[in-house]
């Protein structure tokens, strides 16, 4: 345990994180999502809703403020409009944690795939509602 860092990021995520650099994306999966056969290193978090990562996530990790859109969730099929409760969810952590600034883009299923099978890493979560998946790419911390 470390002082001011959730509980529920494991060592290896923290590794992760750290390791990632500007401009590399890190994908949240939910339950549903075929995450062990995706491609990138896969951080398993069973149990833990896509929502509480994003939002520990987000404590340590700044998004990308030089591209269009810094994060991306999947379109529903059939419907690439329809709104998700989760969606809401995932736009309030952001705004949250990183003010209103960011969009929360969509893409259509399988691009949606491919994106987060090229990302840097993968969180494996235990999420069950459907649609519970988002990709982040990394920003930058500002010298203070």
């Amino acid at each position: 345990m470390l002082k001011g860092i959730d509980p529920i990021l494991s060592p290896d995520l923290l590794r992760v994180l750290r390791a990632m650099g500007h401009g590399d994306e890190i994908a949240i999966v939910d339950a549903n999502y075929p995450a062990e056969g995706a491609g990138p290193e896969i951080v398993r978090l069973d149990g833990i809703p896509a929502t509480r990562v994003l939002d520990a996530v987000l404590a340590l990790m700044p998004l990308d403020e030089f591209v269009p859109d810094a994060c991306w969730r999947m379109e529903v099929v059939g419907d690439a409009r329809k709104e998700e409760p989760i969606f809401e969810e995932f736009r309030a952590i952001i705004a949250r944690r990183e003010g209103g600034n960011f969009r929360l883009a969509s893409l259509e299923r399988f691009k949606f795939y491919d994106r987060a099978n090229a990302a840097f890493a993968m969180v494996a979560t235990g999420e069950r509602r459907l649609y519970g998946n988002i990709i982040l790419k990394k920003g930058i911390i500002r010298p203070e």
